[in-house]
């Protein structure tokens, strides 16, 4: 990657509905190459997708919160588990949107989007804290986004 592959992603990061058009106009960088550097770009795998941005509040989840997992690595029937098969059994539920396997004190990080406390606390107390393999979590609510 070169200064104007660079120049290009950190525009689609804004945002990534911009037509090349567009892109030349904030970059100076000709259509025609932005259009085959993209193009090269998504080849590569250097850019895996194009994503949205949600209003929270008008897809009814307005309130985010952070999770922060112990694993457990034991089943009740003493049974060994994988940190990797308990995250993707977190990740399946409806209201996650990233989960993330740390280091440190904390095996697994869960960010989580819901309508409003109730629904957080339904999240965390039925359906998280049910997952075997789950041992014990930690919530931080998020007050902004900056």
């Amino acid at each position: 990657m070169d200064e104007r592959d660079k120049k290009i992603i950190e525009v689609l990061k804004e945002n990534s509905r911009l037509s090349t058009n567009e892109i030349w106009k904030k970059t100076g960088i000709p259509q025609t190459t932005v259009h085959n550097r993209m193009k090269k770009l998504c080849d590569k795998d250097i850019i895996e997708s194009f994503t949205i941005k949600l209003n929270r509040k008008k897809v009814g989840k307005g309130l985010v919160a952070y999770i922060f997992c112990t694993v457990s690595y034991r089943t009740s029937k003493g049974e060994k588990l994988s940190q990797i098969d308990v995250a993707k059994r977190v990740k399946a539920l409806p209201e996650v949107e990233e989960v993330s396997i740390v280091t440190g004190e904390i095996d697994i990080i869960v960010r989580v989007g819901v309508q409003d406390v109730d629904a957080l606390n339904d999240f965390v107390v039925i359906k998280l804290r049910d997952i075997e393999g789950i041992e014990k979590t930690i919530t931080s609510v998020v007050l902004s986004e900056v």
